[in-house]
């Protein structure tokens, strides 16, 4: 399971490109209370570039630049909140939303983990380490993914999806190392602070199931920004 929750049914879905931009908007508005530079901001940044590699809209990322950065009339705030909990078969996860409203998301995910348990702060996120999170795909398949890593200044690299690889850094080196990799000659595909699993939890196909169909659930409601599960495989 990679380190951020994804499901394959996004690329299906009819609504899936507006929920997605949905969710890159409110991580550069987030980002650009810092600073509409995307020079001197590196958050805004790599959110920015995220925004861009789903092929969002130019207008739509300028205002959501400009929304964040307080240059626009409306007035929106966003909090980041963090659920931790339990799916089914005690598999244990980590939510982030960026809400407007935290009366509401937190209503909505106690409903959504009514199929699993809800903990309080720190009951998971002690079997998790907070990482700079890199998926890139490497410029040749012959590359030496580990001697990469190394180069780039990354803790730990390990196999990503369709031949791409993950790597993880300290949060401060996040930056350096996408940098680096690209440098390289690698396709960075996303750069993100997420959770890693220090303890993965291993399951039966059938309860694997039960595990995907709640955290694509989760996924679904328009707050919650990230999903880090501890699941193997």
């Amino acid at each position: 399971m990679g380190a951020q929750w994804k499901q394959k049914w996004r690329l299906e879905a009819a609504d899936a490109k507006g929920r997605v931009f949905t969710k890159l908007a409110k991580e550069i508005m987030i980002a650009a209370r810092a600073g509409a530079d995307i020079e001197m901001n590196a958050r805004l940044r790599m959110a920015v570039e995220a925004a861009k590699k789903a092929s969002m809209p130019r207008d739509t990322l300028e205002r959501a630049i400009k929304k964040g950065a307080g240059l626009l009339d409306e007035n929106v705030v966003y909090e980041t909140v963090i659920y931790e909990g339990f799916a089914p078969h005690q598999v244990p996860v980590i939510v982030e939303c960026l809400t407007d409203n935290k009366n509401r998301t937190a209503t909505n995910v106690r409903v959504l983990f009514r199929k699993g348990q809800l903990a309080t702060s720190g009951a998971v996120s002690w079997d998790f380490a907070h990482l700079g999170i890199i998926e890139a795909t490497p410029p040749a398949a012959a590359v030496d993914a580990e001697a990469a890593a190394i180069e780039a200044g990354a803790q730990d690299v390990e196999a990503g999806d369709e031949g791409g690889f993950r790597f993880y850094t300290d949060p401060p080196d996040l930056e350096t190392a996408q940098k680096a990799l690209a440098s390289a000659g690698w396709h960075v595909d996303s750069v993100v602070l997420g959770w890693r699993s220090k303890n993965p939890v291993t399951v039966t196909p059938e309860a694997r199931a039960e595990v995907e169909a709640f955290l694509s659930a989760l996924d679904a409601d328009d707050d919650v920004q990230a999903i880090y599960p501890g699941l193997a495989g």
